[in-house]
């Protein structure tokens, strides 16, 4: 069964990274990447970046080009979300997901979610 699970959100100052990190198991040959999306309150889940499992090349939607770099560590099965320069607009919850086919910024296109986690920035 497919399992993700994100940690590493918290609150942190305008300006300031945060690292969030996505551990996933029980991945099928189906899911060929990892997606990031967020949703802030009262907002559609948007895309955030993903990474293509067999060649490690990531995408990035528009909120996070130049300021956020996504990375996987196969072995251990991690896909992180580095996150610079946070802005009070980067306040949502962050969920990862697992890719089964189509476009990597559409919803749709993922079969597997995680939790969430939370991430504030604010002064």
């Amino acid at each position: 069964q497919v399992q993700l699970v994100e940690s590493g959100g918290g609150l942190v100052q305008p300006g300031g990274s945060l690292r969030l990190s996505c551990a996933a198991s029980g991945l099928t040959p189906e899911n060929d990447g990892i997606g990031w999306f967020r949703q802030a309150p009262g907002k559609e889940r948007e895309f955030v970046a993903g990474i293509s499992l067999s060649s490690d090349s990531p995408f990035y939607g528009t909120s996070a080009r130049g300021r956020f770099t996504v990375a996987g560590d196969n072995a251990k099965k991690t896909v992180y979300l580095q996150m610079n320069r946070l802005t009070p607009d980067d306040t949502a919850i962050y969920y990862c997901a697992a890719h089964r086919s189509g476009s990597v910024s559409i919803i749709t296109s993922y079969d597997r979610w995680g939790q969430g986690t939370q991430v504030t920035v604010s002064s």
